[in-house]
């Protein structure tokens, strides 16, 4: 049988030579660098996306809650006509109008530069490189930020409008809302949210109860008193009396034309109620903009705590004031009610993000009963004419929220937006009332009484002088027959009685 010889199995030579083998180490080590560097490349842009990604959503969540402050206008507008008389009905919606347009064009020439800092280049937002410190601080778009502060600007000018309801002139009330807008209440504002001296005296007011309510507040306070007491025509109750003309009557001062002093009659009523509610809910819808857009960042737990304690604050003022309303005035009065409610939502607004849920609803609760009280003492002891309780509702109320913030605060590194980085750095102190001392208290009310003493200042001075060359009131045959038809040339309600009685035949 035949059988293969088996060969020998020779080992071939490595057709690899001494000299290649250290290029083919050095290779393999480039492949390696090369794919370590391409990972490496492929995760920067994965980071720059979410960075990206996180610009958008903070910047639609701040365009987005200032399109609901935004939308407070309307509310304002309702709010004040239907606490005042309807002849003044057309002249209240105007203003309430047009001060959103005269505050974009004053906010935007000088107002947020000075308020942030943009220096000359600022003006009229020609270049946003003017504002190092906000671009840095920021992580939205310098645009997006100039309109949230717009209408918050604009609001501020609106509180003045309804103090100083159905007796002002139209074009005082034009330049005084223009010179508010562009210069006294961006110099606060710069002092509390643009770093300046207050900010660093660690003075907090989270959404504005001092930086927009006060002002407006205090600037309604000033242009109230100047102009004084509105005027009406006074029939007895009794339309048998022998009555033989019609008397001019200011209603707050209880005197008639000729100085003799009558019996007092009380406020005048508001004309529509329905209204007045709509607008009432209105701003509270607003408010869900006004105190969890001052995040300024999409923070879902930030933006739903804030959005909770605002809504307390709110449901608490408006319960108690009804209690109060009901307890005191014999009644659950609608007025009280709705003013109760904004004032909650007043006083909650510079501590929302600092305070808990329990001290939310104490803020507010509290708050509705402040605004009961202030009303009557405005209306029957400082005799001071405020259609729509503006002064209770946002100066008040705004005192007390700002003082709110150095009782009620939790203190720092408690919530999850506290800390460098974050929402909030450091954040203000624990506040009396909760273990800490009363050095948050001191700063609120250094800010509240500086704050408070410039705005009356500028306000007084201005409207002074508006009083002193051109009257800031209208004549008095004006002023009875109603602004709508004597400035506007057109009633709200075409077909209905006046509000005046006639004289008797």
């Amino acid at each position: 049988m035949y059988k293969p010889k088996r060969r020998g199995l020779k080992r071939k030579k490595s057709w690899l030579s001494l000299s290649l083998q250290p290029c083919l180490y050095l290779a393999a080590m480039i492949l390696i660098g090369w794919v370590y560097t391409s990972v490496a490349q492929a995760i920067t842009p994965l980071e720059e996306v979410k960075q990206e990604l996180q610009v958008k959503l903070d910047t639609l969540w701040v365009v987005f809650a200032g399109c609901l402050v935004f939308f407070m206008n309307a509310g304002f507008a309702m709010l004040e006509a239907g606490f005042c008389r309807r002849k003044n009905t057309v002249n209240i919606l105007i203003k309430n109008l047009i001060v959103f347009a005269l505050s974009t064009i004053a906010f935007w020439f000088t107002g947020f530069t000075i308020m942030y800092k943009g220096g000359w280049q600022g003006v009229c937002l020609l270049e946003y490189q003017g504002f190092t410190d906000l671009i840095k601080e920021v992580n939205i778009p310098i645009s997006a930020m100039f309109f949230f502060q717009l209408v918050f600007a604009g609001t501020a000018a609106t509180i003045v409008s309804g103090a100083v309801a159905e007796r002002i002139k139209f074009n005082a009330f034009i330049i005084f809302s223009f010179a508010l807008v562009a210069i006294a209440y961006p110099i606060t504002g710069r002092w509390i949210w643009g770093g300046g001296w207050l900010s660093k005296l660690d003075f907090y007011d989270f959404a504005g109860s001092t930086v927009v309510h006060s002002v407006g507040g205090w600037a309604a306070l000033v242009g109230a008193g100047l102009l004084g007491s509105r005027l009406y025509d006074y029939r007895p109750a009794n339309p048998r009396e022998n009555q033989p003309e019609i008397k001019l009557y200011r209603l707050q001062r209880g005197k008639n034309s000729d100085g003799t002093k009558i019996e007092r009659r009380g406020t005048f009523p508001g004309h529509n109620l329905s209204i007045a509610t709509l607008g009432c809910l209105i701003l509270w819808l607003g408010w869900f903009g006004f105190n969890p857009g001052s995040t300024l960042k999409a923070d879902p737990d930030a933006i739903t705590h804030i959005i909770l304690t605002t809504n307390l604050a709110a449901a608490a003022g408006g319960l108690t004031a009804t209690l109060i309303s009901w307890r005191l005035a014999e009644k659950p009065d609608p007025a009280y009610i709705i003013n109760g409610v904004l004032a909650g939502l007043v006083s909650i607004t510079a501590s929302c993000a600092f305070v808990n849920f329990f001290a939310a609803a104490i803020i507010g609760g509290l708050a509705g009963i402040f605004v009961f009280f202030s009303a009557n003492l405005f209306e029957h002891v400082f005799k001071i004419d405020d259609p729509v309780s503006a002064i209770s509702v946002h100066l008040v109320c705004g005192i007390w929220g700002t003082l709110a913030v150095g009782l009620f605060s939790v203190g720092p590194d408690i919530y999850s937006w506290y800390g460098n980085g974050r929402l909030v750095s450091p954040g203000p102190a624990a506040g009396l009332l909760f273990g800490g001392g009363i050095q948050q208290l001191m700063a609120q009310i250094i800010g509240v009484l500086v704050v408070g003493f410039c705005i009356a200042l500028f306000s007084f001075v201005v409207l002074f002088f508006l009083k002193w060359i051109d009257n800031l009131r209208v004549s008095p045959p004006k002023e009875i027959e109603g602004l709508d038809s004597t400035l506007h040339g057109i009633n709200a309600y075409e077909g209905f009685a006046e509000d005046n009685p006639k004289k008797p035949k």
